[in-house]
């Protein structure tokens, strides 16, 4: 990969020593803004884009809660590929968030303690726990996703986590019970999933991922 020297630091993925006030760097954040970045533990990283095979499932998924949501609230709205920082040494891409308007106020108030304002740009990077996450579990870095992922978004207080693999259509709607995760609803093959966050909704994996 091509290194470039910024006003700081070289931009090189498994470089050490990188902390979310880097990206306050604008030519940090253009280079970072061509990719697909996190900053694992302090780590600069690269993470794969989604197969086709688990994108599409994720967007449907989208397309069945906003339907639900639509006719029967609560009020929210998604947005996909977010960069969520969890602390100065974590920054992740979420390939999917749920903000409430109180997660949205709140990130509002976050942005403008933060005092970098930027034309246009009402909301930055997350800095507040939206209430919901969703990530595709992705052949090559599952691991990230269930394990490292799922401690991280506890740690920081996002209180749904959901796990869509699409490839072995699977999807575990997690709750944030302490410092921890529990399962609310799991399902496999064509099971129906009922997840407790949004009452009615009813989620059938077969439709989510038959093409």
């Amino acid at each position: 990969m091509t290194t470039l020297t910024t006003s700081s630091k070289p931009f090189k993925v498994g470089t050490i020593g990188w902390t979310a006030d880097d990206l306050d760097d604008p030519e940090i954040e253009r280079r970072w803004e061509r990719g697909r970045y996190e900053i694992v533990e302090g780590v600069l990283t690269r993470m794969p884009a989604a197969y086709f095979e688990g994108a599409f499932p994720l967007g449907r998924l989208q397309t069945r809660i906003q339907r639900h949501l639509d006719a029967h609230g609560p009020a929210g709205d998604f947005a996909p590929e977010v960069d969520l920082i969890l602390n100065r040494r974590r920054v992740a891409v979420a390939d999917l968030i749920f903000m409430t308007p109180e997660d949205v106020r709140r990130q509002r108030e976050a942005h403008a303690r933060h005092g970098r304002p930027r034309p246009g740009v009402r909301f930055g990077r997350l800095r507040v726990p939206p209430t919901l996450v969703i990530e595709l579990g992705s052949p090559g870095h599952e691991e990230h996703d269930t394990e490292t992922k799922s401690r991280w978004y506890a740690e920081a207080g996002v209180p749904n986590y959901w796990l869509l693999r699409a490839y072995r259509r699977a999807l575990d709607c997690l709750v944030l019970e302490g410092d921890a995760y529990r399962v609310d609803q799991a399902g496999r093959e064509n099971d129906q999933v009922r997840p407790s966050l949004f009452p009615g909704l009813v989620l059938s994996l077969a439709e989510l991922s038959d093409v």
